[in-house]
């Protein structure tokens, strides 16, 4: 599962790209989470609409968790991708790994940070930094870039709340807690595109099914694929994804869309990735034990 969310959060952003050639941001979010709503509440309710829990207590913690995993992360990326290369949005995601390692010693027990693990934190925040140098923020000109690079980690962050959240809830059906997330998600994503664009233009047949894509494959499945690693194996287990996404999709960007790689990008990149594989190195070791 974590291998399969590699390969498709790494070409998201590619295909997210392509789709806002058709529809503004904040419309492509709210297709791609609608879409996702409805797949997935229809296959929540064909199961029984199962959610196993009787606590009101749940149901406030379940709608930040939808709003910081869902409708945040997504606007932010929509919006961002406007100014910044699908190549970066997808590096950008491995912060996800280096902000959950601090929030999950505070938070979950059992993922405390150890020297290595902060050893790598520290490496893979110097990733960061390079990341987001002054000539990475020249890169495309545009005079949004830099809010459009600072989105993006901002959506990290989302993610990775919203995977300590996730993580802490009671026992839940995973398709429920999919359906839900999304639906809640789309109840603050949907209102928002409306007063910011005003109804949505009429696509074409390739943005209907870009964003039918994008609805189904990375967020319609990639949430419940998501969901059941982080309520298995934990979020810092889960950021083991956020290897593979930047690598993805650098290579998705680079040989697809024709974008171009500057050295802070690769840097960046290399840095990032040594971080978060030492902080890691021991899901990895009880991951490759096992088989």
């Amino acid at each position: 599962m974590v291998a399969a969310l590699g390969v498709i959060w790494g070409g998201t952003f590619m295909v997210q790209k392509l789709a806002l050639g058709h529809l503004p941001p904040f419309w492509v979010a709210a297709g791609r989470i609608g879409f996702a709503a409805v797949i997935t509440t229809v296959i929540w309710q064909a199961r029984g609409g199962l959610m196993f829990t009787q606590s009101k207590t749940d149901w406030p913690r379940l709608l930040v968790a939808s709003i910081f995993s869902a409708a945040v992360p997504f606007m932010f990326l929509a919006w961002a991708q406007q100014y910044v290369t699908s190549a970066f949005t997808g590096v950008s995601m491995a912060a996800v790994a280096l902000i959950v390692l601090p929030l999950a010693h505070l938070l979950v027990p059992g993922e405390r940070m150890t020297v290595r693990r902060s050893f790598g934190f520290l490496i893979g925040f110097a990733g960061v930094l390079v990341l987001i140098g002054p000539s990475a923020f020249a890169s495309s000109g545009s005079p949004y870039e830099k809010f459009g690079q600072l989105a993006c980690l901002g959506a990290a962050a989302c993610y990775a709340i919203s995977s300590v959240i996730m993580r802490r809830l009671p026992p839940l059906d995973p398709v429920g807690l999919a359906a839900a997330t999304l639906l809640f998600g789309s109840a603050v994503v949907i209102p928002i595109a409306f007063l910011k664009h005003g109804l949505p233009p009429i696509p074409s047949n390739e943005g209907l099914a870009l964003v039918a894509l994008l609805g189904l494959v990375p967020t319609a499945a990639a949430s419940l694929l998501r969901i059941v690693v982080i309520r298995s194996a934990g979020p810092v287990f889960m950021s083991l994804t956020n290897y593979q996404v930047p690598l993805w999709s650098v290579i998705f960007g680079v040989t697809l869309m024709g974008e171009p790689v500057p050295n802070t990008l690769v840097w960046g990149a290399i840095l990032i990735l040594v971080g978060v594989a030492l902080s890691q190195y021991g899901a990895l070791k009880r991951l490759f034990s096992k088989r």
